[in-house]
């Protein structure tokens, strides 16, 4: 029986059109890689039903279904209870990505926060934990997460902040994940928060097809590259790689809660 660790990509978007020429190859490839589990996650209606369609075709891969506040003006008035419809599927694990952005404002702030807490709301009453995706925003994604998700589970998606903001969001009771910018040299007050976090409250992912790690940057991201995030998180808090690949497994299982029973 081999002792090599096991990664786990927690955020990915493989129903991309940017793995439309190797989606099969890319996941046998993370597989080959040791990434023995991945969460395909959804950011408007139709990606969140093609994560549920491709959480069906793979054991290794679960979803997550909700909508991003880039995608939110595309929605249809029922948006929420066809959300809810999707999260009842046995392999879907969390609400999201939800939140806000700033960044590209393509809708209201009122609007993106109306939705986000919507989603919130909808997320608790199903007993799932919340992926969160937040962009120039974090002032009021803090104030809406510790209004509204107060002793709700979640985690902040692609986390970029210094650690006030990360002491923050750990305060509010949410886990943080880190990308391939965790391996960028100048990433210098992210390399702060994977030193002074806690283990117990960290996760890896790619983002994929976006935010490629150290030697890819600047091309196409996949979920083999996890490794080299949790790589680099171990090299940075001085610690082995398998037990920080160990601790990150135990905390996705801890918050998504895989096979679980529905709630």
């Amino acid at each position: 029986m081999s002792d090599a660790p096991l990664f786990i990509d927690t955020h990915a978007h493989l129903a991309m059109s940017q793995f439309d020429e190797d989606r099969e190859a890319a996941i046998a490839r993370a597989r080959a890689a040791g990434v023995a589990r991945m969460i395909e996650i959804g950011y408007d209606l139709p990606s969140s039903r093609a994560a549920v369609a491709l959480a069906e075709r793979h054991p290794a891969i679960y979803a997550v279904v909700g909508l991003q506040p880039n995608h939110i003006h595309e929605a249809p008035p029922d948006y929420l209870e066809q959300v809810r419809a999707l999260a009842a599927h046995p392999k879907v694990v969390a609400i999201g990505e939800i939140g806000l952005d700033y960044y590209w404002m393509r809708v209201p702030a009122a609007s993106q926060e109306e939705v986000f807490r919507a989603q919130i709301a909808l997320a608790r009453d199903l007993g799932l934990p919340v992926v969160i995706h937040s962009r120039d925003a974090q002032a009021d994604t803090l104030r809406i997460l510790a209004d509204a998700a107060r002793g709700q589970t979640g985690v902040m998606h692609a986390f970029s902040g210094d650690w006030a903001y990360a002491r923050a969001c750990l305060d509010i009771g949410f886990m943080l994940s880190f990308t391939g910018t965790l391996t960028y040299a100048k990433a210098t007050a992210l390399h702060e928060v994977a030193r002074r976090a806690p283990l117990a409250v960290l996760l890896t992912e790619t983002d994929s097809p976006f935010l490629s790690p150290n030697p890819y940057r600047g091309q196409r991201n996949e979920p083999a590259y996890v490794r080299l995030v949790a790589e680099r998180l171990a090299a940075l808090r001085e610690e082995p790689l398998a037990r920080v690949a160990a601790q990150v497994w135990a905390n996705a299982e801890r918050l998504f809660t895989f096979d679980g029973p529905r709630r």
